[in-house]
């Protein structure tokens, strides 16, 4: 007895961002497409992303505001969908939006609209639809690649890969996409947590007490500088600047806080001539949040610096302290893991990958898109733009 196989033209493999754009997009061309989830629910990190009203894109999207081992791979898939384009189908769908900082795009709804909107979409490309059936035994065939599903073999001439990273794994997210990549012998940048809170070490005890308190500052990590909100936490530090740079830091480097970067240098001799009476912290309480001005002032005077009283300091050690504050160091011990990480950094080489067509250079008609692959986007949507742009190249070479 001949076991049925079910045809497609593609298998879309992971109901994300990504994944239900290249299945809309290339159901939309004609193609016939089945979408496949091993989750009961489509789109599960859009559903919580943006404080639930998703971050779908950024404005401000380029090249450089991505990492890659090859900061080149990103260009082509960016350049043919932009912002302006994923803008217009939300609103040819009545899905409103507002602008908040840096470029950021949210709905002034809820993500579900977003959810909706994409299987909307792959509705009007007749996209088969299979959730809750997680896939085994993918195999190359004659005619292209066959999968099992739930005992039911499937070939297509193609299957593209778009499950994602292990990031939030309570949202069900794998690392299969990188298994799928060694079964057809791809390489693979080493995976890390991206976009996470970053852990403190006994050193830093009197740090964890600050938890709560936060501050708009200049965070770095090598070369990389970010400005924005910086939180204590009971672990360590956060914060939209800390989760920036997170993505860069690698073990056993430092981060930099430049702590007053609105004022001038010499604002402390300034403040000598105008408070001499007054107390170090009182000053720092000035720009900064009280607990922290405190903590500071008392790691400055473990280092012998005088702060009861700013007439007492001299113009140097002012300028001294200045320094500190402008080049704080913090010496992280690691981070807080997938399970708090927004994404996933590394993943299938861009060695690997046709940079217009998302495809394998070795293995005809498998294709990786979005965040599986080593593109890792800045915090703000632009690894939402990754997605719709990967989807979108792959979807077109269908």
């Amino acid at each position: 007895m001949t076991t049925q196989v079910e045809q497609y033209d593609a298998i879309v493999l992971g109901a994300g961002a990504a994944g239900m754009m290249c299945a809309a997009v290339a159901g939309q061309r004609g193609k016939k497409i089945l979408l496949i989830d091993h989750a009961d629910q489509a789109g599960k990190k859009i559903l919580i992303s943006g404080g639930g009203r998703c971050n779908f894109t950024n404005r401000y999207t380029r090249p450089d505001c991505f990492i890659s081992s090859n900061p080149h791979f990103a260009k082509s898939a960016l350049g043919r969908y932009q912002p302006a384009e994923f803008i217009a189908l939300i609103e040819s769908h009545g899905i409103t939006w507002h602008e908040k900082t840096l470029g950021q795009l949210f709905c002034d709804g809820s993500a579900k609209q977003i959810v909706a909107m994409l299987l909307e979409e792959c509705t009007k490309g007749q996209v088969a639809v299979r959730l809750g059936a997680p896939v085994s035994d993918i195999k190359r065939t004659e005619n292209g690649i066959k999968v099992n599903l739930a005992g039911s073999n499937i070939e297509a001439q193609a299957l593209v890969i778009a499950t994602g990273g292990p990031s939030i794994p309570k949202m069900g997210a794998t690392g299969i996409a990188y298994e799928i990549g060694k079964q057809f012998d791809l390489s693979i940048v080493e995976p890390r947590p991206a976009l996470v809170p970053l852990t403190l070490g006994n050193g830093d005890e009197d740090l964890k007490e600050l938890r709560g308190v936060s501050a708009d500052v200049f965070a770095s990590c090598g070369k990389a500088k970010f400005k924005e909100a910086f939180l204590f936490t009971h672990r360590g530090v956060s914060g939209p600047a800390i989760l920036q740079v997170s993505s860069y830091w690698k073990p056993n480097q430092r981060i930099t806080l430049d702590l007053n970067p609105e004022l001038d240098s010499g604002w402390l001799v300034q403040k000598k001539r105008e408070k001499p009476k007054a107390a170090l912290r009182t000053i720092l309480s000035d720009y900064l949040p009280v607990r922290l001005a405190q903590a500071l002032a008392n790691r400055l005077a473990e280092n012998g610096a005088d702060i009861e009283e700013m007439g007492r300091a001299t113009d140097k050690s002012l300028r001294e302290i200045e320094g500190f504050l402008r080049t704080w160091t913090l010496e992280p011990t690691g981070t807080e893991g997938y399970a708090k990480a927004e994404v996933t950094a590394g993943g299938i080489s861009t060695n690997e990958l046709s940079s217009r067509t998302m495809e394998s250079k070795t293995v005809p008609g498998l294709y990786f898109i979005g965040e599986c692959v080593d593109v890792t986007g800045w915090l703000g949507g632009y690894n939402f733009q990754w997605a719709w742009a990967s989807g979108v190249a792959a979807a077109q070479a269908i």
